[in-house]
């Protein structure tokens, strides 16, 4: 797995986690939904991505996005 099929697999899993908490536990979970939006575009924008740091420190393989 590369670094960059990790990132889109972790950012998936969070938005859906936090669409299901905020529909079976409370509506604010969908910030949790927001945030990872938000760190998405910034990503998108700006190259830095945290959790793309800190699956190159566990050893993933470098992508095409996140190097």
């Amino acid at each position: 797995m590369t670094i960059d099929n990790a990132v889109m697999s972790f950012a998936g899993a969070v938005v859906l986690l936090g669409l299901l908490l905020g529909w079976l536990v409370t509506p604010y979970f969908y910030l949790l939904t927001a945030f990872a939006g938000l760190n998405l575009v910034q990503a998108g924008i700006t190259g830095l991505c945290p959790a793309a740091m800190i699956f190159k420190r566990l050893g993933l393989k470098p992508g095409c996005a996140f190097r």
